[in-house]
């Protein structure tokens, strides 16, 4: 079957293809997102339970952007930051402990609603499974 030309009608030319957004897309580019340094998912900025979302949801990793105050983006390191392990606020709120991998500061940033359940957990579990800590001084505090 032969293909047809679809033009506008007139002068036989081919009409110009126009935009194909992504769903959602609504032609404006979202300023923020960024890609993750260690499984290089692209992670948008914007999650449920927080405002200033700054590691990634699937590993939770991080880079030390922020300095004082969360969402600053003042920080010069810019270096990897590590999930250490979970704390939780006496409210039951769940915070991510991040050491950066540079200069060694640690900061807690507070988990996202779409964070990935099984990295928190077995993050929240590491304590057990480290032999160099024993099993009777954990269960005691």
């Amino acid at each position: 079957m032969p293909r047809r030309n679809r033009s506008d009608g007139r002068d036989g030319t081919r009409r110009p293809q126009r935009h194909k957004g992504v769903p959602g897309d609504r032609g404006v580019p979202r300023t923020g997102d960024f890609r993750c340094v260690q499984c290089r998912l692209d992670v948008p900025v914007t999650a449920p339970g927080t405002a200033h979302r700054n590691h990634c949801p699937n590993c939770l990793a991080s880079l030390h952007v922020d300095r004082r105050v969360p969402g600053d983006r003042a920080s010069d390191c810019r270096g990897r930051m590590e999930a250490l392990s979970v704390s939780v606020r006496p409210d039951g709120e769940w915070l991510i402990v991040h050491q950066c991998l540079t200069c060694g500061e640690l900061s807690a940033n507070r988990i996202a609603g779409d964070d990935n359940a099984l990295v928190l957990v077995r993050l929240a579990l590491r304590p057990l499974r480290d032999g160099s800590v024993p099993g009777r001084i954990l269960l005691a505090l």
